[in-house]
């Protein structure tokens, strides 16, 4: 299933050191394995949510809990894929989110927890280090994308921790890091009259990265009225979607509803 467990007990430690988890926290885990930061995330008697989509991970683990209860006091394993999880019905109050996701579904998960971003405190994350610096990049560089501004639009990603292959079992092939989001992120100062037609909107400015906006905007509107809005937003005609901040992306937005 894509999976790359954390097998070395000292990389464990310096993420738990990390995630620095309150005693009274609630903690939600993506793709919990073999429980290898599971129950360092249940010490002290903190409630943990587990989700595993793999039945056979979720039934060991089970089976853990039942041999040893007190190792694992406060622990619900939920035996899902967390894109089919309304966490509202987990979890009623705040939560932080930790999770060795799989790689290549990395951005799906990401889109289904800021659903519920005002519930969400932190999220922690190990994910390849490629999509890590995709995440926290700032306009400029090709690295900035639509995953940047998703994830800065709800939260303040940034890099906390490379962590090699030889780590995990089975290795990867890629370099790996720890991302940590806190929340919120720009949405809060933006004031975006509709938050899902303005994510949509700059999924359509970066439509095409090799085009300008005013090609990728085509679409949308006019070019004229495009022309017009670039210009009261004080952007170039010759802009493209990877130099914009959210808050010009919002300005845009708003010159073009």
């Amino acid at each position: 299933m894509g999976q790359h467990f954390l097998g070395d007990a000292a990389w464990r430690q310096r993420i738990l050191k990390i995630l620095a988890p309150g005693a009274n926290e609630t903690w939600i885990e993506i793709g919990a394995g073999h429980g290898e930061m599971t129950q360092m995330l249940a010490a002290d008697g903190r409630r943990v949510v587990a989700i595993e989509a793999d039945s056979r991970l979720a039934e060991d683990l089970r089976q853990k809990v039942s041999s040893h209860p007190r190792d694992w006091p406060n622990l619900e394993i939920v035996s899902r894929d967390v894109l089919t999880v309304d966490l509202h019905e987990l979890v009623s109050g705040s939560f932080r989110v930790y999770g060795n996701l799989p790689y290549y579904i990395t951005s799906p998960i990401l889109h289904h927890l800021f659903e519920y971003a005002g519930q969400i405190r932190s999220i922690h994350i190990v994910i390849q280090l490629e999509v890590a610096e995709r995440i926290a990049a700032k306009p400029g560089p090709r690295e900035y994308g639509y995953l940047s501004a998703l994830c800065q639009f709800y939260a303040n990603p940034e890099i906390v921790l490379r962590i090699p292959p030889g780590a995990f079992r089975p290795p990867p092939r890629v370099q790996s890091a720890l991302v940590r989001m806190t929340l919120p992120g720009e949405r809060a100062e933006l004031n975006v009259s509709d938050e899902k037609e303005f994510l949509e909107f700059i999924q359509g400015c970066f439509g095409q990265k090799r085009k300008t906006l005013r090609n990728n905007l085509r679409q949308l509107a006019p070019d004229r009225k495009i022309h017009q809005a670039l210009e009261d937003c004080g952007l170039r005609p010759d802009s493209r979607a990877e130099q914009l901040t959210l808050a010009q992306f919002a300005a845009l937005f708003a010159s073009l509803s």
